[in-house]
């Protein structure tokens, strides 16, 4: 049996992995000159590993540090908000690891043979019958998955009438600042706007901040520290110290929720089948159940059953995860002073286990 997967991505790669611990014919068809990751960091949060863990390479990441959960949420002064009990959701749910997204890209490329990658390689067109067509010939598959992100030359080539990734009304901008201490992983919330960072394990902080802002606007890094600026302790620090060339801004996007995810000898996976807003960080675990779930499915039941049986599985999770992330980041973008105001009075009022709830459904999942 043999599989083409398009895009060689953190999704892409697990499928790869997957499908060759499983015996099958591969080729990983990726657009750029090599498979890396352009990116700061990454949260792998429980179920993540998980899925790690089925390839083998849970415990490698591991190896290299944990990470503690979401500590809470602050103002821009520097009160608490919401105040998550770390030890709790650490003994029920596990750990969470903190790396650059290149670092779990080199990770997975390693559980997949060399003479099955092929870089430099521009998807033109994928049919429904497992044909792919591309910059350096035709490929045909027993299965095609595409794994090629928010704008998905395989979503456009075989559901062209679905429709495409709509902006969600902010831009977000993500960097690595210099090694320093921090008080674990914390959002802060302002009006519009929110900052988070998180710890490296070689102590550098990966720092992303969200703001509303019409599509396609660019703000650099001066502007972000003044923007900033009275805002509490170390966010000021941590954008001073950042290096301007190593921001990365991106409007965010998401995908409207498609009905399915497989067509013939076709399934998506990824941001390519239900981009979400990066709320929850769960972008990449839920590529990573993907390209699980769907390489064991497909081998246990064959090519129609197993994508009949991926569908009914992954539609309904990835979009409730979809939904609940939309949910989880709206007030930190409601801009109205009254609102913020009320929202910033009324969360500190909220349970502790609010949090622990609203994630459960996604950091016990299980293949």
């Amino acid at each position: 049996m043999k599989a083409v997967i398009v895009g060689g991505g953190i999704g892409g790669l697990a499928a790869a992995a997957a499908f060759h611990q499983r015996g099958w014919q591969l080729e990983v068809l990726e657009q750029a000159p090599e498979f890396t990751e352009v990116g700061a960091g990454l949260a792998v949060q429980p179920n993540g590993l998980r899925a790690l863990d089925a390839l083998g390479l849970g415990d490698v990441l591991r190896s290299g540090g944990t990470a503690a959960p979401l500590a809470g949420v602050r103002s821009a002064d520097g009160r608490w908000m919401v105040r998550n009990d770390v030890a709790r959701l650490e003994r029920r749910f596990g750990p969470w690891v903190t790396v650059h997204r290149a670092a779990l890209v080199d990770l997975l490329r390693t559980a997949v043979p060399a003479r099955a990658l092929r870089p430099g390689t521009e998807v033109r067109e994928v049919r429904a019958d497992g044909t792919v067509l591309h910059s350096s010939g035709t490929s045909e598959a027993d299965l095609v998955v595409g794994a090629d992100g928010l704008h998905s030359v395989t979503r456009r080539s075989v559901w062209p009438h679905l429709p495409g990734p709509r902006y969600v009304g902010y831009t977000t901008w993500r960097l690595i600042a210099p090694p320093r201490h921090v008080e674990g992983s914390v959002e802060t919330w302002g009006r519009g706007v929110r900052f988070g960072h998180a710890p490296l394990p070689d102590r550098r902080v990966y720092c992303y901040l969200m703001a509303n802002a019409p599509e396609g606007s660019r703000t650099e890094l001066a502007q972000l520290r003044e923007r900033f600026a009275g805002w509490h302790d170390p966010v000021p620090a941590l954008l001073d110290s950042a290096d301007s060339d190593a921001v990365l801004q991106h409007d965010t996007y998401e995908l409207p929720a498609l009905p399915t995810y497989v067509r013939e000898r076709v399934a998506l996976l990824g941001d390519a089948a239900h981009a979400m807003t990066p709320s929850l960080g769960q972008g990449a675990c839920q590529a990573l159940e993907d390209a699980v779930t769907l390489a064991a499915m497909v081998d246990e039941l064959g090519v129609e059953a197993g994508l009949t049986a991926y569908d009914r599985v992954r539609v309904p999770r990835t979009q409730m995860i979809a939904r609940r992330s939309r949910q989880a980041g709206s007030p930190a973008h409601w801009s109205s002073r009254p609102v913020t105001v009320l929202r910033d009075a009324v969360l500190p009022l909220l349970p502790r286990l609010v949090f622990e709830r609203s994630v459960a459904p996604a950091y016990t999942w299980g293949l």
